[in-house]
């Protein structure tokens, strides 16, 4: 079981390697707790790409490769989330012999930490999680939860 740990993401530094969907989804809840997320991929999905186009993430648009070390050295949190299992866990292996938190999209036994479902009406943050082990439980509950936060008057 993990402890959920409500961190202070303002201006922090976050690299997400890979562009598809699961990339886009944790890009665009990391922006809106104020990480500044740069996303390294050679291709990228629209989610991805209307980021970019926005202004909210930075898209380095190559392949994950030595000139990404340092990009991953001065990172507070990374995430692996290529469709390629051996990059991601060699970027897992890197971030380990640096003591980066990393996130493995594809692996939960090699993930530092995890991504809640979130639920969120000013002031209140609510994390859902299930170990990684249910997430069609996570989403009910999550759901539950938005409904009963809706009604509530703060």
């Amino acid at each position: 079981m993990n402890f959920p740990l409500f961190i202070d993401l303002k201006d922090k530094k976050v690299l997400i390697v890979g562009a598809g969907a699961i990339a886009a989804r944790r890009a665009t809840v990391l922006t809106e707790f104020g990480a500044k997320v740069t996303v390294v991929a050679p291709e990228a999905g629209s989610g991805v790409q209307e980021l970019a186009q926005a202004g909210r993430i930075v898209w380095r648009q190559h392949i994950f490769g030595a000139q990404d070390l340092e990009e991953l050295a001065q990172s507070f949190l990374v995430i692996a989330a290529t469709s390629d299992r051996a990059v991601n866990d060699h970027i897992v292996h890197l971030c380990h012999e640096r003591h980066i938190p990393v996130n493995h999209a594809g692996d939960q036994t090699q993930c530092d930490f995890q991504f809640p479902a979130i639920v969120q009406k000013n002031p209140v943050v609510i994390g859902v999680n299930a170990g990684g082990k249910d997430h069609g439980l996570v989403r009910r509950v999550a759901a539950g939860l938005r409904e009963w936060i809706a009604r509530e008057k703060f």
